[in-house]
């Protein structure tokens, strides 16, 4: 049966349709007199099927262990009891509690049934998964600037218009002279557009304004949502730059991956005031370990799960950003106003300087620490002076770790600081951001902590489309690339990126010019981020189907390590690598969700479907890689996804997908986190380092 029919099919029509196609199941239901002789008798009929030893099999065998089982679910902290094949024997013998329940559990479990009849689904073949990739234009194609060409003269006017109407609160930098010509004035306005000072400062903060930008395009609808939102004091913050990336013809290009970071879903405003961290290790107390058992400095400054490796966030313009997006993981902290767009109030204070001198002795005595990554917020949101104070502050510990070491017996070295990062969505938001006194300072800070022993330089941006690479992005990943730095992609796996191909096309573009991919993550599953959420069987599904195609073998994964190594002309020779080896992109990222106090992974498997069809997943941690040793107290753990599977094919049927090219989705119902890319693995210091771990307290 095609997926679109399926996907509408009553609770009655179900019934029907397991009788016609499982009558042994059927009949298994009508001679078991509770859910629990249901459960022994299907596992006898499965232990006894033709397909006994294959993996449909297995799942099920699972389903059933876990039936009856109440298990703590990690995000919500809550008991859940697990009823699954109950829920079946309660459908199928006309027994259900809740007649009126949805029917996506039951449609997921026949797909799951099916799987023991027609356990071997067909690949899509290369070239249909080519075909599917290139379908989605990138903000370098003719049609798409010619689009936005044309936004951006509108906007031009408008922003003539909002400097005389807000004369006393606009900056006095990109304010008019007295007898300026409206033409003038429009070509001063066109010549500030490139400055990312004035795009900030320009910034859309209101919903009237905002559909004033684009051209009176928003439904009353959306317009209604986010007036709401705005009396809920949800921020609201998009420069004209990015919004003239949205197509307002609404024929021109799909813009739905950039539109839904933008727009804000029902159920994030709904939702806003009582969002929660979904890394319960960000929520630091004064004197307690974090959820992941480190013990932090005072204040919101580190966070931390993992031993080498913290997150630094500046009480400068960092803790803002260049746009809010929807998805965003820090929205609580947009919600506690710790992070927001009050510029002014954002500047460092004296005091910042005494608490940077503090936070850089955190990393300095601590035994374990050798990656920082600066972020916010947005760590280039900081000025240049501030961010360079930042990252002589980081050069001068790292000299002092390093010297201090020359003091200490091998065995009791402490670990040295080896990996800088910048966490930036800039080059995407704001790609004017990267001006040449930036890449001067990128460019000094890589020598000088060179000589320190510090090896990796990495801009960690985010990029969720290829719309969003456009010729002023292209020219700002020439810049960081010329400094001697890397970049590296995040890609959040929203439904719209979700697409066929979407993702696939998204690192091909930004493979050509230069960029590696990192990481591709699964959205948080809280209830604010339903409308973006995937389920993880997508990008399962994705990993195995699509992403194939620009696998590396372990020795092509090795050349280009080595190729990445200096920083040297790396545009250029990735484009070479992808040549000669005939890759159509570089699959060097990894998909995987963020776990609660425990880190990223994507090995999971299927334990239990709830009676709304939102699959419980079992997760073990990546093993792969260090861990806080709070892992070993948590044991199993489960995560219950944010939307069924039939919720997320008619999704993405109201997007014009069709769902029958994700069929095979059903069949995802277990993964394993893919190996790291050599890039992303620390490099052997070249003396043993103590095993003892500091700012560690398991309570």
């Amino acid at each position: 049966m095609k997926q679109k029919k399926m996907l509408a099919l009553t609770l009655p029509q179900l019934v029907l349709l397991y009788r016609q196609e499982f009558p042994e199941l059927a009949a298994l239901a009508d001679a078991s007199g509770d859910g629990e002789r249901f459960r022994s008798a299907l596992r006898e009929f499965v232990d006894a099927h033709r397909a006994a030893e294959g993996e449909a099999a297995e799942q099920i065998r699972v389903l059933i262990d876990y039936d009856g089982r109440s298990v703590r679910e990690l995000s919500t902290d809550r008991q859940l009891e697990v009823r699954t094949i109950t829920l079946l024997w309660q459908l199928l013998v006309g027994r259900l509690e809740n007649p009126e329940m949805p029917s996506d559990l039951f449609v997921d479990l026949y797909h799951l049934f099916r799987l023991l009849e027609v356990p071997e689904l067909p690949q899509p073949s290369s070239q249909r998964v080519r075909s599917r990739t290139e379908r989605w234009p990138s903000g370098q194609d003719e049609g798409v600037q010619a689009i936005r060409a044309d936004n951006r003269e509108r906007m031009l006017h408008l922003l003539v218009q909002k400097i005389e109407t807000r004369k006393s609160k606009i900056p006095s930098r990109f304010q008019f002279a007295d007898g300026m010509t409206y033409e003038e004035k429009y070509r001063q306005v066109a010549a500030w557009w490139g400055d990312y000072r004035f795009q900030l400062a320009m910034a859309v903060k209101s919903p009237s304004e905002l559909n004033r930008f684009l051209a009176g395009s928003l439904s009353s609808e959306t317009m209604y949502l986010l007036s709401k939102a705005r009396k809920k004091g949800m921020p609201f913050f998009a420069t004209p730059y990015y919004l003239s990336l949205l197509d307002v013809t609404g024929g021109g290009y799909d813009d739905s991956a950039i539109r839904s970071y933008i727009l804000y879903s029902p159920q994030l405003v709904e939702t806003y005031g009582s969002i929660r961290a979904w890394e319960r290790e960000d929520v630091v107390e004064d004197g307690k370990p974090n959820a992941a058992g480190w013990l932090l400095p005072n204040g919101n400054n580190i966070h931390r799960r993992y031993p080498e490796v913290a997150i630094l966030i500046p009480d400068t313009m960092g803790r803002a950003c260049g746009g809010l997006c929807a998805s965003c993981q820090r929205m609580y902290d947009f919600q506690s106003e710790r992070l927001n767009f009050e510029f002014e109030t954002l500047h460092p204070k004296e005091s910042w300087n005494h608490k940077l001198r503090r936070l850089m002795t955190y990393f300095e005595e601590d035994t374990q620490l050798r990656d920082i990554l600066i972020t916010g917020g947005d760590a280039l949101m900081s000025q240049n002076k501030t961010l360079r104070n930042i990252l002589d502050a980081v050069c001068r510990m790292a000299c002092r770790k390093r010297r201090a070491n020359a003091g200490r017996p091998d065995g009791e070295k402490y670990a040295e600081l080896q990996r800088v990062r910048l966490g930036s969505r800039l080059p995407a938001y704001l790609p004017m951001r990267v001006n040449d006194e930036l890449v001067e300072i990128l460019r000094e800070f890589r020598t000088k902590a060179a000589a320190v022993g510090v090896k990796q330089f990495i801009i960690q941006t985010h990029f969720q489309t290829p719309l969003e690479v456009t010729p002023e992005v292209e020219e700002a990943i020439r810049k960081i690339l010329s400094a001697g730095w890397l970049i590296t992609n995040q890609l959040v796996y929203t439904v719209a990126a979700s697409r066929r191909g979407h993702t696939a096309r998204l690192r091909q573009v930004l493979n050509s010019l230069g960029v590696v991919c990192y990481y591709t993550f699964s959205v948080k599953g809280f209830r604010e981020n339903y409308a973006v959420f995937a389920p993880n069987s997508r990008s399962m599904q994705e990993q195995v189907e699509e992403k194939v195609l620009g696998r590396l073998t372990p020795e092509q994964a090795a050349e280009l390590d080595g190729l990445l190594v200096d920083g040297v002309d790396t545009a250029a020779k990735i484009r070479r690598f992808m040549r000669r080896h005939h890759l159509p992109f570089l699959a060097t990222d990894r998909s995987v969700l963020n776990l609660p106090a425990i880190g990223k992974s994507m090995s999971f498997r299927l334990v239990g479907i709830t009676d709304e069809g939102k699959r419980l997943l079992r997760f073990d941690h990546d093993r792969t890689r260090r861990h806080s040793p709070i892992i070993d107290r948590m044991g199993e753990i489960f995560i219950v996804e944010n939307k069924s599977l039939a919720a997320y094919l008619r999704q993405l049927g109201t997007m014009g997908e069709d769902p029958e090219d994700y069929a095979s989705i059903w069949s995802y119902t277990h993964g394993e986190t893919e190996p790291r890319f050599g890039l992303y693995v620390y490099p052997d210091f070249g003396f043993a380092a103590t095993d003892r771990v500091s700012n560690l307290e398991l309570v």
